[in-house]
Protein backbone atom coordinates (compact mmCIF):
# COMPACT_ATOMS: atom_id res chain seq x y z
CA UNK A 1 0.00 0.00 0.00
CA UNK A 2 1.38 3.32 -0.74
CA UNK A 3 0.92 6.49 1.30
CA UNK A 4 -2.43 7.34 -0.41
CA UNK A 5 -4.29 3.95 -0.03
CA UNK A 6 -3.08 3.91 3.15
CA UNK A 7 -4.55 7.72 4.16
CA UNK A 8 -7.45 6.28 2.24
CA UNK A 9 -7.82 3.78 4.73
CA UNK A 10 -7.13 6.26 8.03
CA UNK A 11 -9.51 8.69 7.15
CA UNK A 12 -12.72 6.07 7.09
CA UNK A 13 -12.36 6.06 10.50
CA UNK A 14 -14.56 8.54 12.03
CA UNK A 15 -12.90 8.56 15.18
CA UNK A 16 -13.74 12.20 16.77
CA UNK A 17 -11.38 13.50 20.37
CA UNK A 18 -13.30 11.60 22.90
CA UNK A 19 -14.50 9.17 21.55
CA UNK A 20 -13.39 5.44 21.58
CA UNK A 21 -10.18 4.85 18.91
CA UNK A 22 -10.57 1.25 18.97
CA UNK A 23 -11.83 1.01 15.61
CA UNK A 24 -8.34 3.09 13.79
CA UNK A 25 -5.96 1.39 16.64
CA UNK A 26 -7.03 -2.15 15.56
CA UNK A 27 -6.21 -1.66 11.80
CA UNK A 28 -2.90 -0.02 12.45
CA UNK A 29 -1.71 -2.90 14.98
CA UNK A 30 -2.87 -4.81 11.98
CA UNK A 31 -0.76 -3.52 9.66
CA UNK A 32 2.34 -3.37 12.07
CA UNK A 33 1.27 -7.01 12.98
CA UNK A 34 1.59 -7.71 8.88
CA UNK A 35 4.88 -6.89 8.62
CA UNK A 36 6.33 -8.25 11.71
CA UNK A 37 6.54 -5.26 13.77
CA UNK A 38 5.85 -5.70 17.67
CA UNK A 39 4.03 -2.85 19.51
CA UNK A 40 3.26 -1.61 22.73
CA UNK A 41 -0.26 -0.45 23.69
CA UNK A 42 -1.35 2.29 26.37
CA UNK A 43 -4.56 2.36 26.99
CA UNK A 44 -7.06 4.47 29.09
CA UNK A 45 -8.18 3.16 32.46
CA UNK A 46 -11.55 2.23 30.79
CA UNK A 47 -9.99 0.23 28.03
CA UNK A 48 -11.99 2.02 25.28
CA UNK A 49 -9.35 4.00 23.92
CA UNK A 50 -5.34 3.46 22.99
CA UNK A 51 -1.85 4.50 22.26
CA UNK A 52 0.31 3.21 20.04
CA UNK A 53 4.17 2.77 19.99
CA UNK A 54 6.94 0.04 18.71
CA UNK A 55 10.58 0.08 17.31
CA UNK A 56 11.66 -0.55 14.44
CA UNK A 57 15.12 -1.39 14.12
CA UNK A 58 18.34 -1.76 16.77
CA UNK A 59 17.60 -1.77 20.57
CA UNK A 60 20.24 1.25 20.38
CA UNK A 61 20.54 4.59 22.06
CA UNK A 62 19.71 7.67 20.26
CA UNK A 63 16.95 6.96 18.01
CA UNK A 64 13.75 9.02 16.37
CA UNK A 65 10.51 8.74 17.78
CA UNK A 66 7.63 9.44 14.96
CA UNK A 67 4.43 10.73 16.80
CA UNK A 68 1.13 11.60 15.74
CA UNK A 69 -2.48 11.19 16.92
CA UNK A 70 -5.30 9.23 15.80
CA UNK A 71 -8.56 11.53 16.39
CA UNK A 72 -9.56 14.59 14.62
CA UNK A 73 -12.42 17.39 15.10
CA UNK A 74 -16.09 17.13 14.79
CA UNK A 75 -17.34 17.70 11.02
CA UNK A 76 -21.43 18.25 12.43
CA UNK A 77 -22.63 22.36 11.15
CA UNK A 78 -19.61 22.57 8.50
CA UNK A 79 -20.26 22.48 4.45
CA UNK A 80 -18.78 20.00 3.15
CA UNK A 81 -18.77 19.17 -0.52
CA UNK A 82 -17.98 15.64 -0.07
CA UNK A 83 -18.47 12.88 2.52
CA UNK A 84 -15.70 13.90 4.81
CA UNK A 85 -14.16 10.65 5.88
CA UNK A 86 -14.05 9.33 2.38
CA UNK A 87 -11.20 10.24 0.65
CA UNK A 88 -11.62 12.22 -2.21
CA UNK A 89 -9.23 13.15 -5.45
CA UNK A 90 -10.90 16.09 -6.37
CA UNK A 91 -9.01 16.21 -9.70
CA UNK A 92 -6.96 19.76 -8.56
CA UNK A 93 -4.20 18.28 -7.03
CA UNK A 94 -5.55 17.51 -3.22
CA UNK A 95 -7.08 15.01 -1.35
CA UNK A 96 -9.97 16.02 0.54
CA UNK A 97 -11.08 14.13 3.91
CA UNK A 98 -11.40 15.19 7.61
CA UNK A 99 -7.80 14.13 9.06
CA UNK A 100 -6.40 14.14 5.77
CA UNK A 101 -4.40 17.10 6.65
CA UNK A 102 -4.59 17.04 10.85
CA UNK A 103 -2.87 14.82 10.63
CA UNK A 104 -3.06 11.43 9.38
CA UNK A 105 -1.46 12.28 6.21
CA UNK A 106 1.87 12.40 8.88
CA UNK A 107 0.82 8.85 9.99
CA UNK A 108 -0.02 7.45 6.55
CA UNK A 109 3.35 8.31 5.18
CA UNK A 110 5.17 6.54 8.55
CA UNK A 111 3.36 3.12 7.69
CA UNK A 112 4.01 3.22 3.94
CA UNK A 113 7.84 3.39 5.31
CA UNK A 114 7.58 0.73 6.93
CA UNK A 115 8.45 -1.62 4.23
CA UNK A 116 11.32 0.18 3.77
CA UNK A 117 12.23 0.81 7.27
CA UNK A 118 12.36 -3.16 7.47
CA UNK A 119 14.44 -4.20 4.92
CA UNK A 120 17.30 -1.10 5.44
CA UNK A 121 19.96 -2.09 8.00
CA UNK A 122 19.52 0.56 10.13
CA UNK A 123 21.91 1.25 12.59
CA UNK A 124 19.70 3.51 14.91
CA UNK A 125 15.93 3.27 15.29
CA UNK A 126 12.92 4.30 14.10
CA UNK A 127 9.56 4.20 16.95
CA UNK A 128 5.92 5.41 16.08
CA UNK A 129 4.01 6.44 18.52
CA UNK A 130 0.25 7.48 17.57
CA UNK A 131 -1.84 8.87 20.72
CA UNK A 132 -5.75 9.59 21.20
CA UNK A 133 -7.75 12.65 22.12
CA UNK A 134 -5.10 14.93 21.21
CA UNK A 135 -7.92 17.47 19.49
CA UNK A 136 -9.32 17.65 23.14
CA UNK A 137 -6.23 18.58 25.45
CA UNK A 138 -3.20 16.69 24.11
CA UNK A 139 -5.01 13.90 27.06
CA UNK A 140 -2.61 11.28 26.21
CA UNK A 141 0.80 12.24 24.82
CA UNK A 142 2.63 12.43 28.23
CA UNK A 143 1.36 9.05 29.16
CA UNK A 144 2.47 7.58 25.79
CA UNK A 145 6.05 8.94 26.19
CA UNK A 146 6.47 7.69 29.94
CA UNK A 147 5.88 4.13 28.26
CA UNK A 148 8.38 4.98 25.73
CA UNK A 149 10.88 6.03 28.44
CA UNK A 150 9.81 2.90 30.23
CA UNK A 151 9.42 0.08 27.97
CA UNK A 152 12.88 0.18 25.85
CA UNK A 153 15.60 -0.71 27.62
CA UNK A 154 17.80 2.01 25.28
CA UNK A 155 16.98 5.35 25.12
CA UNK A 156 15.44 7.58 21.95
CA UNK A 157 17.04 10.76 21.38
CA UNK A 158 14.59 13.18 19.29
CA UNK A 159 10.70 12.88 18.47
CA UNK A 160 9.68 14.50 15.60
CA UNK A 161 5.52 15.19 15.81
CA UNK A 162 4.19 15.13 12.44
CA UNK A 163 1.41 18.02 12.79
CA UNK A 164 1.10 19.80 9.57
CA UNK A 165 3.70 22.35 8.63
CA UNK A 166 4.33 22.11 4.92
CA UNK A 167 7.54 20.15 6.19
CA UNK A 168 8.89 23.07 7.71
CA UNK A 169 11.29 22.50 11.49
CA UNK A 170 8.78 23.89 13.89
CA UNK A 171 11.28 24.68 16.80
CA UNK A 172 8.62 26.38 19.03
CA UNK A 173 4.86 26.10 19.76
CA UNK A 174 2.70 28.05 22.33
CA UNK A 175 1.32 26.64 25.14
CA UNK A 176 -2.18 26.54 26.48
CA UNK A 177 -4.67 25.89 29.46
CA UNK A 178 -8.34 26.13 29.64
CA UNK A 179 -9.98 27.54 33.04
CA UNK A 180 -13.69 27.95 34.44
CA UNK A 181 -14.42 30.18 36.96
CA UNK A 182 -17.53 30.07 38.32
CA UNK A 183 -18.50 32.79 41.20
CA UNK A 184 -22.02 33.00 43.44
CA UNK A 185 -23.68 35.99 44.68
CA UNK A 186 -26.24 37.03 46.39
CA UNK A 187 -29.66 37.28 44.38
CA UNK A 188 -32.49 40.53 44.61
CA UNK A 189 -33.94 42.94 43.75
CA UNK A 190 -31.78 45.07 40.98
CA UNK A 191 -32.39 48.53 42.90
CA UNK A 192 -30.29 46.60 45.75
CA UNK A 193 -27.17 47.00 43.89
CA UNK A 194 -24.98 48.56 45.68
CA UNK A 195 -26.26 46.39 48.38
CA UNK A 196 -26.40 42.59 47.03
CA UNK A 197 -22.96 41.37 45.27
CA UNK A 198 -24.04 40.92 41.61
CA UNK A 199 -21.71 37.71 40.15
CA UNK A 200 -21.77 38.97 36.66
CA UNK A 201 -20.45 42.33 37.84
CA UNK A 202 -18.19 40.43 39.61
CA UNK A 203 -17.31 37.65 36.99
CA UNK A 204 -16.89 41.38 34.73
CA UNK A 205 -14.16 42.69 36.67
CA UNK A 206 -12.27 39.28 37.10
CA UNK A 207 -12.25 39.24 32.89
CA UNK A 208 -10.92 43.04 32.96
CA UNK A 209 -8.12 42.03 35.52
CA UNK A 210 -6.92 39.09 33.62
CA UNK A 211 -6.95 41.26 30.12
CA UNK A 212 -4.67 43.85 32.21
CA UNK A 213 -2.14 40.78 33.17
CA UNK A 214 -1.92 39.93 29.88
CA UNK A 215 -1.20 43.75 29.12
CA UNK A 216 1.14 43.55 32.04
CA UNK A 217 3.04 40.72 30.76
CA UNK A 218 3.72 42.79 27.26
CA UNK A 219 4.41 45.87 28.87
CA UNK A 220 7.00 43.76 31.64
CA UNK A 221 8.93 42.67 28.39
CA UNK A 222 7.42 39.08 28.33
CA UNK A 223 7.74 39.11 24.61
CA UNK A 224 8.91 36.43 21.77
CA UNK A 225 8.86 37.83 18.28
CA UNK A 226 9.45 34.20 16.70
CA UNK A 227 5.57 34.07 17.22
CA UNK A 228 2.30 35.79 16.30
CA UNK A 229 1.42 37.29 18.22
CA UNK A 230 4.33 37.85 20.01
CA UNK A 231 2.86 37.60 23.23
CA UNK A 232 1.03 35.12 25.92
CA UNK A 233 -2.69 35.94 25.07
CA UNK A 234 -5.54 36.01 27.95
CA UNK A 235 -8.74 35.56 26.54
CA UNK A 236 -12.57 35.07 27.78
CA UNK A 237 -14.62 33.01 25.47
CA UNK A 238 -17.58 31.79 26.85
CA UNK A 239 -20.39 33.58 29.07
CA UNK A 240 -22.63 31.29 31.19
CA UNK A 241 -25.28 30.75 33.86
CA UNK A 242 -25.35 34.71 34.16
CA UNK A 243 -28.96 35.46 35.53
CA UNK A 244 -32.25 35.10 35.63
CA UNK A 245 -33.76 38.29 34.54
CA UNK A 246 -33.38 42.02 33.76
CA UNK A 247 -33.93 43.60 37.21
CA UNK A 248 -32.60 40.52 39.26
CA UNK A 249 -29.41 40.91 40.68
CA UNK A 250 -27.71 37.81 39.26
CA UNK A 251 -26.56 35.26 42.45
CA UNK A 252 -24.43 33.00 39.99
CA UNK A 253 -22.17 33.87 37.21
CA UNK A 254 -19.38 31.16 35.09
CA UNK A 255 -17.14 32.41 32.45
CA UNK A 256 -14.12 30.29 30.75
CA UNK A 257 -11.02 31.41 29.92
CA UNK A 258 -7.79 30.27 28.00
CA UNK A 259 -4.14 31.09 28.56
CA UNK A 260 -1.66 30.36 25.29
CA UNK A 261 1.48 30.86 26.79
CA UNK A 262 4.91 31.83 24.96
CA UNK A 263 7.50 29.67 26.45
CA UNK A 264 8.86 32.11 28.95
CA UNK A 265 5.80 32.36 30.79
CA UNK A 266 3.56 29.48 32.61
CA UNK A 267 -0.47 29.09 32.72
CA UNK A 268 0.03 27.77 36.19
CA UNK A 269 1.37 30.60 36.99
CA UNK A 270 -0.65 33.25 35.68
CA UNK A 271 -3.49 31.05 37.28
CA UNK A 272 -2.00 31.17 40.82
CA UNK A 273 -1.81 35.00 40.53
CA UNK A 274 -5.58 35.13 39.98
CA UNK A 275 -6.12 32.55 42.71
CA UNK A 276 -4.30 35.13 45.00
CA UNK A 277 -6.37 38.50 43.76
CA UNK A 278 -10.22 36.45 43.83
CA UNK A 279 -9.13 35.42 47.30
CA UNK A 280 -8.60 39.22 48.51
CA UNK A 281 -12.28 39.59 46.15
CA UNK A 282 -13.57 37.12 48.23
CA UNK A 283 -12.01 38.60 51.48
CA UNK A 284 -13.68 42.19 50.99
CA UNK A 285 -17.13 41.08 48.80
CA UNK A 286 -17.61 38.59 52.60
CA UNK A 287 -18.29 41.77 53.98
CA UNK A 288 -21.76 42.15 52.67
CA UNK A 289 -22.34 38.18 51.50
CA UNK A 290 -20.84 35.94 53.78
CA UNK A 291 -21.48 33.05 51.28
CA UNK A 292 -19.56 34.94 48.44
CA UNK A 293 -17.39 32.35 46.75
CA UNK A 294 -15.24 32.34 43.54
CA UNK A 295 -13.99 28.67 42.34
CA UNK A 296 -11.75 28.20 39.31
CA UNK A 297 -10.96 24.71 37.72
CA UNK A 298 -9.33 23.35 34.51
CA UNK A 299 -11.27 22.90 31.80
CA UNK A 300 -8.95 21.72 29.14
CA UNK A 301 -5.73 20.65 30.37
CA UNK A 302 -2.59 22.34 30.84
CA UNK A 303 -0.11 21.31 27.57
CA UNK A 304 3.38 22.77 27.44
CA UNK A 305 4.88 25.18 25.40
CA UNK A 306 7.83 23.82 23.23
CA UNK A 307 11.03 25.67 23.06
CA UNK A 308 13.56 24.09 21.21
CA UNK A 309 16.71 25.89 21.36
CA UNK A 310 18.98 26.22 17.91
CA UNK A 311 22.08 24.53 19.32
CA UNK A 312 20.36 21.34 20.61
CA UNK A 313 21.35 18.89 17.85
CA UNK A 314 17.70 17.69 16.86
CA UNK A 315 17.63 21.08 15.09
CA UNK A 316 20.67 20.59 12.56
CA UNK A 317 19.09 17.35 12.24
CA UNK A 318 15.54 17.74 11.34
CA UNK A 319 17.39 20.38 8.89
CA UNK A 320 19.01 17.81 6.82
CA UNK A 321 16.18 15.34 6.99
CA UNK A 322 13.89 17.71 5.71
CA UNK A 323 15.89 19.47 3.41
CA UNK A 324 14.26 22.84 4.63
CA UNK A 325 17.19 25.60 6.45
CA UNK A 326 14.88 27.71 8.15
CA UNK A 327 13.27 26.78 11.39
CA UNK A 328 9.64 28.36 12.53
CA UNK A 329 6.80 28.48 15.57
CA UNK A 330 3.85 27.98 15.53
CA UNK A 331 1.18 29.46 17.75
CA UNK A 332 -1.06 26.42 18.51
CA UNK A 333 -0.86 23.89 20.49
CA UNK A 334 0.40 20.05 20.13
CA UNK A 335 1.82 16.89 21.28
CA UNK A 336 5.56 18.33 20.94
CA UNK A 337 5.89 19.87 24.39
CA UNK A 338 5.04 16.81 26.37
CA UNK A 339 7.56 14.98 24.57
CA UNK A 340 10.40 17.40 25.24
CA UNK A 341 8.83 17.64 29.40
CA UNK A 342 9.66 13.80 28.98
CA UNK A 343 13.41 13.99 27.99
CA UNK A 344 13.22 13.76 24.12
CA UNK A 345 14.56 16.62 21.57
CA UNK A 346 11.31 17.41 19.84
CA UNK A 347 10.25 19.41 17.00
CA UNK A 348 7.32 19.71 14.66
CA UNK A 349 7.43 18.79 10.85
CA UNK A 350 4.57 17.37 8.61
CA UNK A 351 2.90 17.57 5.46
CA UNK A 352 0.12 19.51 4.62
CA UNK A 353 -1.17 23.17 5.72
CA UNK A 354 -2.59 24.47 9.06
CA UNK A 355 -4.71 26.58 7.44
CA UNK A 356 -6.89 23.41 5.71
CA UNK A 357 -7.11 21.92 9.34
CA UNK A 358 -10.41 21.74 11.17
CA UNK A 359 -12.55 23.41 8.13
CA UNK A 360 -15.02 21.96 5.99
CA UNK A 361 -13.08 20.20 2.76
CA UNK A 362 -9.99 19.65 4.70
CA UNK A 363 -7.16 18.52 2.35
CA UNK A 364 -3.91 17.44 2.03
CA UNK A 365 -2.24 18.45 -1.58
CA UNK A 366 -0.79 15.63 -3.24
CA UNK A 367 2.68 17.33 -3.46
CA UNK A 368 2.59 17.57 0.31
CA UNK A 369 1.91 13.99 0.75
CA UNK A 370 4.56 13.17 -1.69
CA UNK A 371 7.04 15.38 0.28
CA UNK A 372 6.16 13.75 2.94
CA UNK A 373 6.93 10.14 1.70
CA UNK A 374 10.06 11.57 0.77
CA UNK A 375 11.21 13.05 4.14
CA UNK A 376 10.81 9.40 5.05
CA UNK A 377 12.75 7.84 2.33
CA UNK A 378 15.91 10.68 4.01
CA UNK A 379 15.07 9.87 7.42
CA UNK A 380 15.70 6.08 6.59
CA UNK A 381 19.10 6.62 4.18
CA UNK A 382 19.91 8.72 6.74
CA UNK A 383 19.73 5.96 9.97
CA UNK A 384 20.70 3.35 7.82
Amino acid sequence: MNAQDILSKLVSFPVLGGESNLSIAEWIESYLTEHGVEFKNVPNEEGTKRSIHCRIGPAVDGGVILSGHTDVVPVAGQPWDTDPFILTDGNDGKLYARGSCDMKGFIACCLAALPAMKTAELKTPLYFAFSYDEEIGCISAQALAADINNHYTEKPAYAIIGEPSMMQPIVGQKGIVIYKTTLNGSAGHSSRIRTEVSAIHEASRLILWLEAKMNALIDSGHVDDRFTPPHTTIHSGVFEHSGIAPNVVSDRASFYWDVRVIPMDKGAEIKAEFDEHCATVETELRKRFPDFKIETVESHPDVPALDTPDHLPVVDFIRQVSGIEKTGTVAYAAEAGQFAEAGFQSVICGPGDIAQAHRANEFISKDQLEKGVAFMERLVKKLS
